[in-house]
């Protein structure tokens, strides 16, 4: 009987290794481009460089050289944190990492149309392919999914990578590596549109300007939504918005204000009935605005991270006939999110706003949890 994917990807077996080692980033720094480093997270809310065992390419898998992987809200949650909702806990060494691209330098047995020197964008998340969600085609509620940098599995911001051949996405020569990486946060947003069902012509509140929230903002102006309105509670986030969609309209939300009376000021700026609300932050009372937001019938859809439990305005969703809907990562996007980027229609270069060599990877964490550094995303690159 063939192992499982979580046989495979067993996390036991790399902190089993010999060389599984804590560096410091100064013996991260002194190690040969060829060792295999990464950088980590564990319970006791530390972040650092390992070393890890350089991986071989098994039936079905190509091992990567990863040269762009970006920092995620939810790596800085699992370090900063400890988790995320009730089940993602971090318990023991975790690597870090699933927005990455990279270059194939390795084919195992059993692999056709990838070869040695192919460019590859990774989707993270490793699903059975044998339950009744996988057969469904939502391989992303796979109960049984590798999701690699959600404990207990090891991420991907590492130097060396063995990934199924399956899960790779080939990239043109004209997409660069930190552009392939973003189509990870980029497939968030395109399934929580297509979720929504956002149409032509549909207004639309964005709430929260980070990361997920400018990517939203990209896809819906993309999609053709019309007008759109994009909150925050930093003026700074505002403008970096402003500037990669000048038609959008902004929000600086009042820390005192009331939901209800945020979402007049919103629906003002509007100037129509807001049709679809799409929340990226996870934030109670972000999404308690935008409920008020919302014209009668209209939607709410949730792709942020927040609280296990919160409040929402139930009289008032049931009086107006107001959907709330949600997102869990994502399935059947990659695809479509690397041709949206490669042709041009969704520019997301400008996201990237701090880079940092693998070797700095703390560096690059420090830096995206600090909102004062101005980071918008902050990449991990290698040569």
């Amino acid at each position: 009987m063939p192992a499982s994917n979580k046989e495979i990807f067993d996390p036991v077996k790399i902190l089993k290794d010999p060389e599984f080692k804590v560096l410091t980033d100064e013996e991260a720094k002194s190690l040969p481009k060829d060792v295999n480093i990464a950088c980590a997270y564990n319970d006791k809310q530390e972040i650092h460089m390992v070393r890890k065992p350089m991986p071989k390419a098994l039936e079905g898998q190509c091992v990567v050289k990863i040269k762009a992987t970006g920092i995620c809200g939810s790596d800085v949650h699992f370090w900063k944190h400890g988790g995320i909702g009730e089940t993602m806990k971090v318990t023991d060494e975790c690597g870090a990492g699933h927005e990455s691209a990279g270059e194939i330098i390795e084919v195992g047995p059993g692999v056709t149309g990838w070869k040695v020197g192919d460019r590859a964008a990774i989707e993270a998340g490793i699903p059975c392919g044998q339950c009744d969600e996988c057969k469904r085609g939502r391989y992303n509620a796979c109960p049984d999914v590798v999701f690699f940098s959600t404990p207990p599995y090891h991420g991907v911001l590492t130097r060396f990578h063995a990934h199924p051949a399956a899960w790779l996405h080939k990239i043109p020569d004209s997409m660069s590596f930190e552009e392939a990486a973003l189509c990870e946060p980029l497939a968030v947003a395109l399934a929580g549109i297509e979720r929504a069902g956002v149409k032509l012509g549909d207004p639309v509140l964005i709430t929260g300007c980070g990361p997920i929230g400018l990517v939203t903002l990209l896809a819906c102006r993309a999609a053709g939504c019309h007008p759109i309105v994009i909150t925050d509670l930093a003026q700074s986030r505002l403008d970096f918005a402003k500037k990669l969609v000048p038609s959008v309209e902004t929000i600086l939300i009042d820390r005192d204000m009331k939901p209800r009376d945020q979402a007049q000021k919103i629906k003002e700026a509007a100037g129509v009935p807001l049709h679809v609300a799409m929340d990226c932050t996870g934030v109670e009372s972000s999404i308690q605005t935008a409920i008020y937001s919302m014209r009668s019938a209209g939607m709410v859809f949730i792709i942020g991270v927040g609280k296990s439990d919160i409040t929402l305005p139930f009289g008032h969703l049931a009086d107006n006939e107001i959907d709330v809907r949600w997102l869990f990562r994502y399935a059947n996007q990659y695809p479509k999110a690397i041709r949206l980027v490669s042709s041009g229609l969704i520019d997301v270069k400008p996201l990237v706003t701090h880079r940092f060599d693998i070797t700095e990877a703390t560096k690059a964490f420090y830096t995206a949890a600090d909102i004062k550094s101005g980071s918008i995303k902050c990449q991990v690159l290698q040569d």
